[in-house]
């Protein structure tokens, strides 16, 4: 039997990986609470994880961590 997660399931995973993202962005790069949510908002990386056919919502949050410090790096 193959049971599909709701959307709302879906929504937590993507919330869960989004609040470890700017965790992470706090920590190693010493940003603010907003300017690490700024970043992240911004980011392809975020668009991608809310795009549900990407199926990144289903990635551990350090595979998805590595694209937005990919594009951080880009940018310097």
């Amino acid at each position: 039997m193959t049971t599909r997660l709701t959307p709302a399931q879906i929504q937590i995973m993507k919330d869960d990986i989004a609040t470890a993202l700017v965790c992470n962005l706090i920590n190693d790069y010493n940003y603010s609470l907003q300017d690490a949510l700024d970043i992240l908002y911004t980011s392809k990386t975020f668009e991608s994880l809310q795009d549900s056919q990407t199926g990144l919502y289903y990635q551990s949050p350090g595979y998805v961590y590595s694209f937005i410090v990919d594009e951080i790096n880009a940018k310097r």
